[in-house]
């Protein structure tokens, strides 16, 4: 079995998400690869895919948002998972899905999407980043749920497993 994740990350945070599903996966005995929406050549030779992406502003970054367009059809051929990284604040805000992933998920035919409280740096942030982690009363730190991204991870490695593939 061959897993791709890819996500979309601004400050890295979410790409470290991405890179503990990659090892959960790869631990289950799967064979993964963790690399970005806007360097993945091909789905070719991939049996499932977790794609992620970083909230700003209630939406996907544009790298995971275009990787969806464009292989729409790709990505319904085959499992896929959805995962976001940002909700920030406490208690953490925005409380809803990113305005994109509703569509992504229904076009792409996702299994499921999970939503993951970010890390916050205020010293890594542009001024607009800034000011929406004032908005929500965001204080600075990590609050991204190791145990529960593992969890998920074994989830979807489970879900593979089982022969619940399509």
């Amino acid at each position: 079995m061959r897993v791709l994740v890819s996500a979309a990350s601004r400050h890295g945070a979410t790409s470290e998400i991405a890179d503990a599903i990659g090892r959960t996966l790869a631990g289950a005995g799967m064979e993964v690869d963790v690399v970005p929406p806007d360097r993945v050549a091909s789905l070719d030779g991939y049996d499932a895919v977790v794609l992620g992406s970083g909230v700003y502003m209630g939406r996907w970054l544009e790298p995971a948002r275009t990787f969806a367009h464009r292989r729409t059809r790709e990505l319904a051929a085959r499992p896929l998972w959805l995962f976001s990284s940002g909700p920030i604040g406490t208690p953490p805000k925005p409380d809803e899905d990113p305005a994109d992933v509703p569509e992504i998920a229904a076009e792409c035919r996702a299994r499921e999407h999970r939503r993951f409280p970010g890390r916050i740096e205020r010293s890594r942030l542009g001024l607009g980043e800034r000011a929406m982690a004032s908005l929500v009363r965001a204080r600075d730190g990590d609050d991204r749920p190791w145990t529960d991204i593992e969890a998920w991870a074994g989830e979807i490695a489970r879900a593979l497993t089982d022969g619940s593939r399509h």
